[in-house]
């Protein structure tokens, strides 16, 4: 969490990754800020206008000054990026849309299911949605450095415009009429999930080109939004690049969309596997010197002493000096 004036100008110029804004009237209109907000709302952060006394309860009674943001845990981008980079992955993209799932921990087990299993980017919209705080890159356990996260103004637009995209949207709700096991998941596909206790909202199940459910036999009545959407990504990823794997056998190296400034991992792989190949070897050894012929050692002179081990002559007692006085 940054507030104040200056701390939050220079997070927003430096273009650090910010998930939430809170800001008072009296800033949305200040001409250093201004400009601002406007380009970090059309970048999909959520503004959001709230009174002195607000804000000060969400910055635990600090001195804003009217202002204040939540940064995120890692870069978010628009959905044209998105589509654009996954055009040309060489397999069907697939993508994971959230609708409603507000629990940041939810949030981090589906982009770390997701990104286990193959998918290639995930979909959350501005509102109603968790952010991607410490809490979700935690859960993540490391994926969100590798999953890109696109964020949307409108959840159900951007549905639409993936339709016009060539992707099939696959809604998951218990009312579904298909299960899971007969739907067809071939092709570029967006599979969206709702939220715990409401699911997907109905103008979501609206744009939505089909609805599947997945057949449960306890008494339970759902499942966690989380494990309900790594069951979904599991079955697509079992019909498509898991069918082939047998035994200890690897799994294919995964695509990434390719994203402006990034690389995909295969290409990035390839790359590195040409450098090392071209790369000449560098030898730890040191060169051969030319040998020197060895000096002469000369040889000392042998000693002999010879020891008399019966000496003739009896032992001479050692001499006393009558003038050393001994003290009592």
């Amino acid at each position: 969490m940054i507030w104040g004036r200056h701390a939050t100008q220079a997070a927003l110029e430096a273009g650090r990754p910010i998930h939430r804004i809170w800001c008072t009237a009296e800033m949305r209109s200040a001409s250093k800020f201004l400009q601002l907000l406007r380009d970090a709302k059309a970048s999909g952060v959520l503004v959001e206008e709230v009174t002195w006394a607000r804000l000060g309860q969400i910055t635990g009674g600090s001195v804003h000054q009217g202002i204040a943001l939540q940064t995120a845990a890692a870069e978010t981008l628009d959905l044209d990026s998105l589509i654009e980079g996954c055009s040309d992955l060489g397999e069907p993209p697939l993508l994971v849309a959230l609708d409603g799932v507000t629990d940041p921990h939810n949030l981090g087990a589906v982009v770390r299911s997701a990104e286990a299993m193959g998918a290639h980017g995930v979909v959350i919209p501005q509102r109603r949605s968790a952010g991607l705080t410490g809490s979700a890159a935690k859960v993540a356990a490391g994926a969100l450095e590798h999953l890109p996260v696109a964020r949307v103004v409108n959840l159900n637009r951007s549905l639409e415009k993936l339709k016009d995209s060539g992707y099939r949207v696959v809604g998951l709700a218990a009312e579904g009429d298909v299960t899971l096991t007969d739907v067809d998941l071939s092709g570029p596909m967006v599979l969206v999930t709702g939220s715990e206790d409401q699911g997907l909202s109905l103008m979501t199940r609206r744009h939505c080109d089909q609805l599947v459910r997945i057949p449960l036999r306890g008494i339970t009545p759902s499942l966690n939004a989380s494990v309900a959407t790594a069951l979904c990504v599991y079955e697509v990823a079992r019909r498509n690049w898991m069918k082939d794997i047998h035994g200890q056998a690897p799994s294919p190296p995964i695509r990434r969309p390719k994203l402006a400034g990034s690389e995909s991992t295969v290409d990035a792989t390839e790359a590195s596997e040409v450098a090392v190949t071209t790369e000449k070897p560098v030898s730890t050894e040191q060169p051969a010197t030319p040998e020197q012929p060895e000096a002469p050692v000369e040889k000392a002179p042998e000693q002999r002493i010879d020891l008399d081990l019966n000496p003739s002559r009896p032992d001479v007692g050692l001499p006393f000096d009558q003038n050393i006085q001994l003290s009592p």
